[in-house]
């Protein structure tokens, strides 16, 4: 089968690169064009544009790029009409997605929808364009099939992809991790400030600003793999390091986190790792987001899956030095450490078990069935 994935998202690149190695193992005969990343140029098959020319952050920075964006579906559109996919298969990403799903249902093309949009948290009316051209939609998250439902959507709880990616990981050596990477003997606190250049820079301003407070250890940023490594250069000095593509290492040797609010808020928690989520967006973004959100308490996918605050949240001018040293040091000293913890436990039992990218390629698989 020739299958057309859309993945507009370094989180999206993952999970797609992982359903991809997975369909590989029903169809022998599968061929790929994508839009994505690295992870997925790995699985084989042609990328016709990176995610790092696809991802604006914010209402403003949409409005700022329109032409680009629209550009971007008409390329879209024409690709797909010369490629004539068996199926077309779309990874989060709404705005672009849910143009693309309704051209591709108009030329006959079998449409699954991997990762749901955050439909729950606002534009719900979105419900409409996938029950009208979303064949199949396949959902992570365990609240969200109950969602589907009400809106009389059959949705497929798949399980979540990261356990897949988690389980699987080889045990690391802190110490040779370390040395590898030119770090001091100090306790790592790891910073995940984003993966768009304009985020970054904001966020490890803030997330720097305590580091006159933890003398005892060294912050070692995770580099996006969509950016350059000389981009974090400005940043990195004797206690401030920076290492790249080594994500899942550098927090499994870490003692806490620093996060900016993202799917790596739940790959910090998976992997057992105590976080403080951290998420300041221009006001005029933020202002008009806060309007438009409905009923949602919080921001960070770990609270959100569990009903309750397991993490901080640092919101916009909640995120500031006084709040992020004081937040800090609660999950590197205090009892609320242990509580996050044991609270990490129920989360991994909510998500199910593993397979997630298997149970999904066996539904995209027999679409054509």
């Amino acid at each position: 089968m020739k299958y057309y994935i859309i993945a507009g998202e370094a989180s999206g690149d993952l999970h797609a690169s992982n359903l991809m190695k997975a369909i590989k193992q029903k169809d022998q005969n599968a061929d790929f064009r994508f839009w994505g990343g690295d992870l997925m140029q790995t699985q084989g098959g042609t990328l016709v544009k990176h995610y790092r020319d696809l991802a604006f952050m914010g209402f403003l920075e949409v409005v700022q790029n329109l032409k680009t964006i629209l550009n971007n579906i008409k390329v879209c559109k024409k690709d797909i009409q010369g490629y004539k996919p068996d199926v077309l298969i779309l990874v989060d990403y709404p705005g672009f997605n849910l143009r693309i799903a309704k051209f591709a249902k108009g030329l006959g093309i079998k449409v699954v929808y991997y990762i749901s949009p955050q439909l729950w948290a606002w534009k719900e009316g979105r419900v409409e364009t996938i029950k009208k051209y979303v064949d199949e939609m396949l959902v992570i998250l365990p609240f969200e099939k109950d969602f589907y439902k009400k809106h009389e959507v059959d949705a497929h709880f798949v399980g979540h992809p990261l356990l897949d990616a988690i389980v699987g990981l080889q045990p690391v050596d802190i110490q040779k991790f370390k040395l590898e990477n030119n770090l001091n003997e100090k306790k790592i606190i790891a910073l995940l400030p984003g993966s768009r250049k304009q985020e970054v820079t904001k966020m490890l301003e803030l997330m720097l600003s305590v580091r006159s407070y933890f003398s005892d250890y060294q912050f070692v940023i995770a580099g996006a793999p969509s950016l350059e490594k000389e981009f974090y250069q400005q940043f990195v000095d004797d206690d401030v390091h920076f290492v790249s593509n080594k994500t899942y290492d550098l927090l499994r040797c870490s003692k806490a986190a620093l996060v900016t609010s993202g799917t790596a808020t739940l790959e910090t928690a998976l992997l057992n790792i105590p976080e403080v989520v951290c998420y300041r967006g221009s006001m005029i973004s933020y202002e008009i987001g806060k309007r438009l959100i409905k009923n949602i308490k919080y921001i960070s996918l770990v609270n959100l899956i569990m009903d309750k605050e397991v993490v901080t949240e640092l919101i916009q001018n909640e995120l500031n030095t006084d709040n992020l040293v004081k937040e800090l040091n609660k999950i590197l000293n205090t009892e609320k450490r242990n509580q996050v913890l044991n609270d990490y436990e129920i989360l991994r039992s909510k998500l199910g078990g593993s397979g997630a990218s298997n149970n999904a390629a066996e539904i995209i698989y027999r679409i054509k069935e």
